[in-house]
């Protein structure tokens, strides 16, 4: 039995009323605290709030948490899970770039943040630490992006300059006049062992879809004959669309996901999306399937031959400037209805493609 503690009555729970103790006495405290005496475990009363002696963490008589920087990654998933802006996939990258943001504000010292302590010189660390670690260009643009809707989620907008010139990246290469088309024939396809991802991957070839979009494909909404549409809860930026039927193997595949899916999705009633994306990229990672944007590309260049009677620039045809005045008209009027296909509002970003 312990001698050298007090003990007071505090709702229900032991509490010590004395100085803190050291030695003997301290361990005999933290007896009278561990769940022998009837005292929550330290792991449980965390959980709900409170420190080990049942009182609330954060009181002004009560030290702050040890690990404040935690608030910082909690806040920040909490503006993520209360914003819903862009795709599923946008918003995962973009928690998870948060997420390595705020870790690496840890890393570089600042401590005890919140996410209104955004500052320039936070920025600033990062975009120098981004620098030094020798990440590209594009990258940096991706973690400034997630910072500027941190920011103006926040309403602290002007903590980030407009420009990324004012931190010195430069501009990121878009068109490299280097093919980035890819094809998925039946060997590829037999590789695949789940029945609605390689008709998501047949999809994405024959119509130039998203992932996401193919993943999500009802054939029974989506086929009206002589095109498709896309609702827009499945498209980037939730913008509907309509693409053409054209050929004998679009049709095909149309008719193959019917019997597939029947009145409902590509995918299955027992999963939702999130689940289904992940069996998609197990299955392609499993059968050597990589970078299936790719399908894209391949649709948008095989377009554009059939629209203008020449091969794009990428895939071996000649560039803008080699064509007649006449020539680019009917170039300009391909890539236009290129960019409306693929879901894009300005006909530059075919460019990527083509």
């Amino acid at each position: 039995m312990c001698n050298h503690t007090q003990r007071a009555p505090v709702q229900g729970m032991l509490v010590h009323a004395g100085p803190i103790p050291s030695g003997d006495n301290r361990r005999c405290l933290d007896q009278a605290a561990s769940g022998r005496m009837g005292v929550v475990s330290h792991d449980r009363t965390a959980r709900a709030g409170l420190d080990g002696y049942g009182h609330r963490l954060g009181q002004k008589h009560l030290p702050m948490s040890a690990n404040t920087l935690r608030d910082l990654n909690y806040q920040l998933k909490q503006i993520c899970r209360r914003n819903k802006d862009g795709s599923f996939t946008t918003q995962r990258d973009r928690e998870r770039l948060l997420t390595q943001i705020a870790d690496q504000l840890h890393q570089l010292g600042y401590r005890h943040m919140r996410v209104q302590s955004l500052k320039p010189k936070h920025v600033e660390a990062l975009v120098e630490y981004w620098q030094g670690g020798g990440l590209s260009a594009g990258a940096m643009k991706n973690r400034l992006a997630a910072i500027r809707w941190w920011a103006q989620k926040v309403n602290r907008q002007n903590v980030v300059a407009r420009s990324n010139d004012h931190y010195g990246i430069p501009n990121r290469q878009f068109v490299t006049n280097t093919s980035k088309a890819k094809t998925v024939g039946p060997q590829d396809l037999g590789k695949v062992r789940d029945a609605r991802v390689r008709m998501s991957l047949e999809l994405q070839q024959a119509f130039g879809l998203r992932r996401e979009e193919a993943i999500k494909f009802m054939p029974h909404y989506a086929d009206r004959g002589d095109h498709i549409v896309l609702k827009d809860s499945w498209t980037k930026g939730g913008k509907a669309r309509v693409i053409p039927v054209r050929t004998d193997e679009q049709r095909a595949v149309l008719d193959w996901a019917h019997r597939l899916a029947g009145k409902g999705s590509l995918i299955p009633s027992a999963k939702n999306y999130r689940q289904q994306l992940r069996v998609y990229e197990a299955e392609t990672s499993r059968a050597g399937l990589s970078k299936m944007h790719g399908l894209r590309h391949a649709y948008a260049q095989n377009r554009y031959e059939e629209l203008t009677g020449w091969r794009p620039p990428a895939a071996g045809g000649p560039t803008v400037r080699a064509l007649t005045p006449e020539q680019r008209l009917i170039d300009q009027k391909a890539r236009l209805t290129i960019s409306l296909e693929l879901g894009h509002e300005r006909p530059q970003i075919v460019a990527v493609y083509l």
